[in-house]
């Protein structure tokens, strides 16, 4: 199950996901034509493939998605949980609405589809890889309340991995500049200072999801920055 998987970075790795042989649900908050599209594509890999509309931050919805994918593929061995918002803004001007609206999607959605999942994960002895951020590492400045929501996630995960082990690996994947499709100058600054010389792609996201999602399920309470080094800058 990956959410928010409609595009961009999550279509990525439910794509990757189901190219190694995994039946994938995905969710979508608005996104219902690029889901289905998703699901097309997905489904032309020879996966069991569902999409289903949820808005990560409402616990009702979430319990409906979870059961929704449990009682179609019988059980849920992997939770990547994707879905995310982001926004910037001067930190003198985030105002509470904004603040709680980042903090819902990307800290409050995560910790609500995993309890939600929790059980059928436990019994599967499954895993959960959450999508963090280089911003929740370095601070930026006209990004302070997607820094501090990511930064939180980060931790979440870390106590969710301590929390449900030994069934339950729980690992963090934290991307930095992730570009798709064609890109303007304003991004060239990122790639020169990166010391792999590039931005990254939501494939290279996929490629550390895909790592903790197969790789020894021993390993449990990782943060992996997927950040060319950028980072280290």
């Amino acid at each position: 199950m990956v959410t928010g998987a409609a595009k961009r970075i999550g279509r990525e790795i439910a794509l990757t996901l189901a190219r190694a042989g995994a039946d994938v649900a995905i969710t979508y908050r608005g996104s219902q034509a690029e889901a289905e599209a998703t699901v097309r594509e997905l489904a032309d890999a020879g996966v069991q493939a569902m999409a289903v509309r949820c808005d990560v931050s409402d616990a009702l919805q979430v319990r409906e998605a979870v059961a929704a994918v449990v009682e179609e593929f019988g059980g849920l061995d992997l939770l990547v949980n994707n879905a995310g918002a982001f926004e910037t803004a001067k930190l003198e001007e985030i105002t509470p609405e904004q603040w709680d609206a980042i903090f819902a999607v990307n800290t409050r959605g995560p910790l609500l589809i995993a309890q939600a999942a929790h059980a059928h994960l436990k019994a599967s002895r499954g895993r959960i890889v959450n999508i963090g951020s280089l911003g929740g590492i370095h601070p930026w400045a006209t990004h302070a309340h997607y820094c501090t929501s990511k930064a939180a996630l980060h931790m979440l995960s870390t106590t969710m991995a301590k929390a449900w082990a030994p069934e339950i690996s729980v690992n963090c994947v934290a991307p930095g500049m992730i570009v798709h499709g064609e890109v303007g100058a304003e991004y060239e600054q990122f790639a020169a200072k990166t010391p792999m010389l590039r931005n990254g792609t939501a494939a290279d996201v996929a490629a550390a999801v895909l790592f903790f999602a197969t790789g020894p399920h021993f390993i449990t309470g990782q943060l992996l920055a997927v950040d060319g080094g950028l980072g280290l800058a």
